[in-house]
């Protein structure tokens, strides 16, 4: 698999907030790009979702509704995802992944071509 590029993870006081980044190896223009997050004994859960391309869509899991918003920088095929206030429940690997097609259903991380190696948040 040809890894993604994650970045920003780390250890953040509760309360703060955090911005991860995942630069994408190919045109940003089109395709679908997700975040995920995995707790330790817990199954990954996807976490927010973009479809890009004439319409562009996205989703956030009502786990992280309210806290958690993606933007995006095309010119640097770069997916942000920034989130606050943070938990001690949001301790977690966090992971991206994107495909240059749209990925159903998009939080089946093994559906997506392109995967990071993930960057771990922890929150205390």
């Amino acid at each position: 698999d040809v890894q993604l590029v994650e970045s920003g993870g780390g250890s953040v006081q509760a309360g703060g907030s955090l911005e991860l980044s995942c630069v994408v190896p190919y045109d940003f223009a089109y395709g679908c790009i997700g975040w995920f997050r995995q707790a330790p004994g817990m199954e990954r859960e996807g976490v927010a979702r973009i479809n890009l391309g004439q319409h562009t869509s996205t989703f956030i899991a009502d786990s992280v509704k309210g806290r958690l918003t993606i933007s995006q920088d095309n010119a640097m095929n770069t997916l942000y995802l920034q989130m606050t206030p943070l938990a001690p429940e949001d301790t977690a690997m966090y992971y991206c992944a994107a495909d240059e097609k749209a990925v159903a259903p998009w939080d089946w991380i093994d559906g997506y071509m392109y995967r990071g190696q993930g960057t771990q948040v922890t929150v205390s």
